[in-house]
């Protein structure tokens, strides 16, 4: 019984729940601010107001083509949202460390692996090198 209590309470599952329930919520704010917003003005260039309201019908079959259109629109918004807002700040971010990191290392001059600007021996093929002033 222990083991599933510390499967509950472990941090990654907790977070996981969290960002099940902002992404939902997300989910929604974007679904409203697209039907809001965004359907209504590409209704003002198509000629119609609202897209959940159009379909047609075969041997008395209704295909609702609208709401896939709208569910579209959400989608391509909510990705664009993602990507703007989330993807490339962090893909910044992380660039931005690298660099970083790639300031603090060189190249052995032996064996061609990463080492610390500092080091005094290679940790790869264990080769003495002369540090290089940081």
């Amino acid at each position: 019984m222990q083991g599933f209590k510390d499967f509950l309470l472990r941090g990654n599952l907790v977070q996981l729940a969290v960002a099940v329930v902002i992404g939902a919520v997300f989910a929604d704010l974007v679904t409203a601010f697209t039907e809001a917003f965004i359907t209504p003005l590409l209704g003002i260039f198509g000629g119609v107001p609202t897209f959940g309201d159009l379909y047609f019908e075969i041997n008395g079959s209704r295909f609702l083509y609208g709401a896939f259109i709208d569910a579209l629109i959400t989608f391509l918004t909510t990705a664009a949202v993602l990507y703007f807002f989330v993807v490339m700040p962090v893909a910044r971010a992380l660039e931005r460390f690298a660099k970083a990191e790639d300031v603090a290392t060189r190249e052995c001059p032996h064996c061609f692996s990463q080492v610390s600007k500092k080091a005094t021996r290679c940790a790869g093929c264990t080769s003495e090198i002369v540090p290089e002033p940081v």
